[in-house]
């Protein structure tokens, strides 16, 4: 199925008259029928019904119509969009970002953003995941960044990567040596991890669950850096993002599986939003960015996400 086949049946399904319908799409008569009988042979199904001159659309054929001209209007939004990036943009662009992601990862994509789009106006705004929901669902930003809202159904959740968590310990630990640990093995283990109210927390609590693995929790903290800190001098352990260690701190860092704990860090917008060309271009830088693997933030400063309902 091709392009112009949707195209020559919205035109005959508007128009249920073949000349007309021909001469919309500058094609002969004759070249109208045959893309059409190529179209309902594709598709197995007859879209119209041609008795005499009159020509009336079938059941499949109305049901067809409702998708193929949204898929035409999606192409032809597109296509201008293309034709638009090519004249200077202008506007503002109101970005939300948990902690983790303001500290590294948005700034990367606004400087590459504003590089290609000088004239647009950008808005940055460091926020606790619940309050970048309110203010998605209030107008006040066009887009957030962070983790999956859950149970915030008015919002839209895109996935942009996966974030694998490791176990991290100082090199005195007897797992400093491993590449790979279990969540079982953490079963008993000294740990230091987020507080209940973080979202991070409540998926490790899952996987320990999973797992049947009961760690010994002796501390609990807000704030990867201290956190951190803390494994660093002593024989506590943690799990936190691999990204998030600094290669140069002498911290061990380890691989966890059965289960390996993930979490996903995407981008929310309002369900019912209409996405300006900025915010269309700035969405695209993200998405860009997060594949090729530019995610990475500033270790020695990084504090957890902010808790999330």
């Amino acid at each position: 199925m091709e392009l112009r086949h949707l195209r020559y049946f919205v035109a005959l399904a508007e128009s249920l008259n073949f000349t007309r319908a021909a001469e919309r799409v500058h094609v002969t008569q004759s070249t109208l029928s045959h893309q059409i009988r190529q179209l309902e042979e594709e598709i197995g199904k007859s879209l119209f019904d041609r008795i005499g001159r009159k020509v009336v659309m079938t059941e499949a054929g109305e049901a067809f119509l409702v998708y193929a001209s949204r898929a035409l209007r999606e192409i032809d939004t597109g296509l201008g969009a293309l034709r638009d990036a090519d004249r200077q943009m202008t506007g503002t662009v109101r970005v939300g970002a948990t902690h983790t992601f303001s500290l590294g990862f948005i700034p990367a994509c606004a400087a590459a953003f504003m590089r290609r789009h000088p004239t647009v106006r950008m808005e940055l705004r460091e926020l606790a995941a619940d309050t970048i929901c309110d203010q998605l669902l209030a107008g006040e930003l066009d887009l957030g960044i962070a983790y999956s809202p859950g149970s915030r159904t008015e919002l839209r959740f895109e996935a942009l990567y996966e974030e694998e968590m490791v176990l991290v310990v100082g090199h005195a630990h007897p797992y400093a040596q491993r590449k790979r640990v279990r969540m079982i093995e953490l079963h008993g283990q000294k740990m230091a991890l987020l507080p209940a109210q973080f979202a991070t927390r409540n998926m490790l609590e899952a996987c320990f669950r999973a797992s049947g693995a009961q760690p010994l929790v002796v501390a609990e903290i807000d704030s990867v850096a201290p956190m951190l800190g803390l494994v660093a001098e002593s024989d506590i352990a943690a799990i936190v993002a691999r990204d998030v260690v600094d290669k140069h701190s002498g911290l061990c860092c380890i691989s966890l599986e059965s289960p390996m704990p993930v979490r996903t860090p995407g981008i929310l917008w309002r369900r019912d939003s209409v996405h300006s060309l900025p915010v269309q271009s700035f969405s695209a830088i993200l998405r860009q960015l997060a594949h090729s693997g530019k995610t990475e933030v500033l270790p020695a400063q990084v504090p957890a996400e902010p808790p999330v309902a």
